[in-house]
C-alpha cells in the first residue's frame, strides 16, 4: 500500500500535466480506489466524537479518478446514464441487501449485513455492518458511517472531497438518525446517539446540553445521548430570532439502548419526533 500511496502523491503533484484516459496513471488510480471499494483502506478513521485522521492521498486518488476517467453511457432498460464512475457489483457475495432503486458507487465500501433501501452511497464512503440506509437517504462522498446504524428515510449525510485534508462526516456505531436529518460539513455524531427527526448538524451548529445550558463542541453530538432540533434566541437590528441548534435532552449509559416505547416517551416529553 505504501507504493500505491507514493505513486498517487506523485501523480497529484503533476496533476495539471495529466490527460483523461492516460492508461498508466488511470491504472494506478483505480488500484488505489479499489482499496476503498474492498474495505482494505478508508478515507478517515478515529472516534466520531474525538479526533479523526484523514488519509489525504485516498481523497487525492478519488479526485484523480474523476480527472482521468472519460464519460461513458450506460443503458439499463428504459434508463440511460452518463457518468465517469461505475457502480458497485457482487452485492450477494458481499452479504449486502440492495433493494431496487438503490445504488452505490465504485470506491464505496458496504460491510456485511448492510441494507440499502432505494438510496445512494457515494464514492469514498464507508457503511458499517448491519446498518440500514433507508428510503431516499444519501451517504455523501467519504462519509464514515458506523455499524448497526439506522439512517432513516430522507436522511442527508453530506460528502466532502475538496480540499483533500477536510474531515468527512462521521457517525458512530449503534445510532438512530431520524427522518430528514441533515448531517454535513464534517459534523460528527458519537456512538449510541439518537438524533431526532429534522435535525440539521454542521460544524457551525451549536450543540447545547439541556440540563446545564452549556454549549458543547460545535457540530459534535457526544456519544450515548438523545438529541433533538431546537432554536436559541438571538437579537438583531430587526428583532429577536430563533437560530438553529441541537439540544442534548437525555444522557444514556454506555451501551444503553432505548426500546421504542421509552424513546417515544422521552421525545414526546420534549415535543420532538424521530
Amino acid at each position: 500500500m505504501a507504493d500505491i500511496r507514493a505513486g498517487i502523491e506523485e501523480l497529484w503533484h503533476r496533476r495539471d500535466e495529466l490527460r483523461p484516459g492516460d492508461p498508466e496513471a488511470l491504472g494506478l488510480v483505480r488500484e488505489a480506489v479499489a482499496l476503498l471499494d474492498t474495505g482494505q483502506a478508508r478515507v478517515a478513521e478515529g472516534e466520531p466524537d474525538g479526533d479523526v485522521v484523514v488519509h489525504e492521498w485516498l481523497k487525492q486518488a478519488i479526485l484523480l479518478l474523476f480527472a482521468l476517467s472519460e464519460m461513458e453511457t450506460v443503458e439499463l432498460g428504459p434508463f440511460e446514464y452518463a457518468d465517469k464512475i461505475p457502480l458497485k457489483h457482487d452485492f450477494a457475495a458481499a452479504g449486502v441487501r440492495v433493494v431496487p432503486g438503490a445504488s452505490a458507487r465504485f470506491g464505496s465500501f458496504l460491510e456485511r449485513g448492510v441494507i440499502m433501501m432505494p438510496s445512494y452511497v457515494n464514492i469514498g464512503a464507508r457503511v458499517g455492518a448491519g446498518t440500514m440506509v433507508d428510503t431516499w437517504a444519501t451517504v455523501g462522498s467519504c462519509a464514515q458511517i458506523g455499524a448497526r446504524v439506522h439512517l432513516s428515510g430522507g436522511v442527508g449525510i453530506g460528502g466532502v472531497l475538496e480540499p483533500p485534508q477536510a474531515a468527512p462526516v462521521t457517525v458512530g456505531d449503534d445510532c438512530l438518525v431520524g427522518s430528514r436529518c441533515v448531517v454535513a460539513d464534517g459534523a460528527r455524531v458519537g456512538h449510541g446517539v439518537v438524533l431526532g427527526a429534522g435535525c440539521v448538524l454542521t460544524r457551525s451548529i451549536p450543540v447545547i446540553d439541556a440540563e446545564t445550558g452549556d454549549e458543547l463542541a460545535r457540530g459534535v453530538v457526544p456519544s450515548w445521548c438523545v438529541a433533538v432540533s431546537a432554536t436559541r434566541p438571538r437579537t438583531f437590528g430587526g428583532g429577536e430570532f430563533g437560530l438553529p441548534c441541537v439540544l442534548v435532552i437525555k444522557r444514556l449509559a454506555e451501551g444503553e439502548r432505548h426500546d421504542k416505547s421509552a424513546l417515544n416517551e422521552v421525545l414526546r416529553t420534549h415535543g420532538a419526533t424521530v
